[in-house]
């Protein structure tokens, strides 16, 4: 009997597993709030991709700088021009492991070490996050702090009051089962 039919059909099988362990999220948000005594400044950015791969326990994610909305043009204008310099830095990424093993039931809290690199600058970070498990999908969620002078974003001193030092980022990514087309 011929045993190549048996071993492909096996290998096809196995094909499932290998990828079922991939997830994609196309249009994950990330947003971020800078408190001031002038003005709070908020943005949000709804067009982050993100992979996720629980077999190597490795998370990505990507977004270009000047898809972030802003409540005034004003203020995109400047965050792209005068701080992020998007033209130079058009994007931002985050490559990161789970430091855990993805258990199957309830939202479990998560800690992601990996590197962020914004305005050309990459640093290590820690990221505390809750993943939670449905039916064939994951939603990652959670908030970390970044400090501006920490990625060489440059404030004039006159404006030193309008913008935090410190930014609240919130992230939540809704993945699902990525297919190799």
């Amino acid at each position: 009997m011929n045993k190549l039919p048996i071993l492909l059909l096996l290998l096809f099988l196995n094909l499932g597993t290998i990828f079922g362990q991939q997830f994609i999220a196309r249009q994950g948000q990330v947003t971020f709030f800078s408190y001031a005594t002038v003005e709070d400044i908020e943005a949000k950015n709804n067009q982050v991709l993100s992979i996720l791969d629980f077999d190597k326990k490795e998370i990505a994610a990507t977004m270009l700088m000047r898809a972030f909305v802003f409540k005034k043009d004003l203020m995109h204008e400047h965050f792209n021009e005068s701080y992020i310099e998007s033209d130079i830095y058009p994007k931002a990424t985050f490559e990161g492991i789970l430091l855990e093993g993805l258990e199957n039931a309830g939202p479990q809290t998560q800690l992601i070490n990996g590197k962020i690199t914004i305005h050309g600058i990459t640093k290590e970070i820690e990221i505390k996050t809750t993943i939670q498990k449905t039916e064939n999908s994951y939603t990652i969620s959670g908030e970390f702090n970044l400090t501006v002078k920490d990625f060489n974003i440059k404030i004039p001193p006159i404006l030193s009051n309008n913008i935090a030092k410190v930014v609240l980022v919130k992230f939540n990514f809704q993945y699902e089962p990525y297919e190799n087309e």
